[in-house]
C-alpha cells in the first residue's frame, strides 16, 4: 500500500435534493483527518476542494442545467483522480453526494482494473427509466457497469469502467424493486444486511476479499448511511438497521489487512443533519482503520 495520501474534497451536490452534503469535506478536514493520518506515518497533502457550480444558481437558470453541470463536474473528478493514480498516490476523495464515484472510479481505474467495495444502504443501481426521484446519486454504480445517461457512461473514456465480477457490495437493506432485478441480473456480488446478521461481518467479509482475489487493487466507495443512523445520524438518506460501529470497523480492518487498498471515497456526510460532528468523526475513525490503524 502506498504510504502518500492525496485528499481530494469533492463538496458536489447536484446528483440529489437534499441541502449539506457540500458541507462533508469540511466536516471531515475539522474532525482532524490529516493529522490521525500523519501520525499512522503516512505522507499527506491536502490538495482542498474541487469547485462546482452552485445547486441554487442552477435551479434559477433550469433544472435542465442540472445534469450538464453534473457531467462537468465528474469530469474534473475523473482526471484528478486519474491524475492522483499517475503520481502513485493513494487519493482519500471526500465527498459531497455518491454520484462522484462515477468520477473517482472511472479515474481510479484509468490505469487498470480495479476492485470495488461499495458500502451502503442503497443498490445506487437505478438507471434514469427505473429512478423515481431521477437523482443521480441513485444511479452511480450503474452508470459505472455502462447503464444510465450516455454522457455519463462515457465520461473520461467510452463504455463501463468496471466489471461485474470486480463489485461487492456490503450493508443493503434498503432497494427499490425493479433496483432488486437489475442487481440481482447483474453479475455483482452483494451481501444484504440479513447475511451479516445471519454469518457475522467477518465471514462476509472474507468472503468479499475471496470475491475480489483476482485483482490485485480495490477502491473502497463508503456510504455513511451504511451505518446505522444510530452510528451515523448525519446522512441525507438514513435506513435503520445498519452496520454497528464495531462491524464497520471490522470491515475496515479486514480490507486494510489484505494490503490491496488504493483509493477511497467518503460520501454522504450531512452536517446540517448531524449531532456534533459525529458522523464526520466517525467517517474519520473508519478512514484510520482502513489504512492501517490497530488496537495493539
Amino acid at each position: 500500500m502506498k504510504n502518500k495520501i492525496r485528499i481530494i474534497g469533492i463538496p458536489l451536490d447536484l446528483g440529489q435534493t437534499h441541502r449539506g452534503v457540500n458541507m462533508g469535506p469540511s466536516a471531515v478536514r475539522y474532525a482532524g483527518l490529516s493529522h490521525k493520518l500523519r501520525e499512522l506515518g503516512y505522507i499527506v497533502n491536502d490538495m482542498g476542494n474541487i469547485q462546482f457550480p452552485i445547486r441554487e444558481t442552477l435551479f434559477e437558470k433550469g433544472k435542465e442545467f442540472i445534469l450538464p453541470a453534473l457531467v462537468d463536474a465528474n469530469q474534473s473528478i475523473y482526471e484528478e483522480a486519474e491524475k492522483a493514480i499517475k503520481e502513485n498516490t493513494l487519493p482519500i476523495f471526500l465527498g459531497g453526494d455518491h454520484s462522484i464515484a462515477i468520477g473517482t472510479i472511472g479515474g481510479v481505474t484509468s490505469n487498470g482494473r480495479k476492485g470495488v467495495i461499495w458500502v451502503d444502504a442503497h443498490g445506487d443501481f437505478n438507471t434514469p427509466e427505473t429512478s423515481k426521484s431521477g437523482n443521480v446519486h441513485g444511479m452511480p454504480l450503474a452508470t459505472l457497469l455502462g447503464k444510465g445517461y450516455d454522457n455519463l457512461v462515457n465520461l473520461g473514456r467510452e463504455g463501463a469502467k468496471i466489471n461485474p465480477e470486480d463489485v461487492v457490495l456490503i450493508g443493503l437493506r434498503d432497494i427499490d424493486a425493479k433496483e432488486k432485478e437489475i442487481i440481482k441480473s447483474s453479475g455483482v456480488n452483494f451481501y444484504t444486511m440479513r447475511d451479516i446478521d445471519e454469518f457475522g461481518i467477518s465471514k462476509v467479509m472474507h468472503d468479499c476479499l475471496e470475491k475480489l482475489s483476482h485483482i490485485d487493487e480495490i477502491h473502497v466507495s463508503l456510504d455513511m448511511d451504511g451505518l446505522d443512523p444510530i452510528v451515523c445520524p448525519g446522512v441525507g438518506t438514513p435506513v435503520n438497521g445498519g452496520l454497528t460501529y464495531r462491524e464497520a470497523h471490522l470491515a475496515m480492518e479486514i480490507i486494510a489487512d489484505s494490503r490491496k487498498l488504493s483509493s477511497v471515497d467518503i460520501v454522504e456526510i450531512n452536517p446540517m443533519l448531524d449531532i456534533y460532528n459525529k458522523t464526520a468523526e466517525t467517517a474519520v475513525e473508519m478512514i484510520i482503520s482502513l489504512l492501517g490503524k490497530s488496537i495493539i
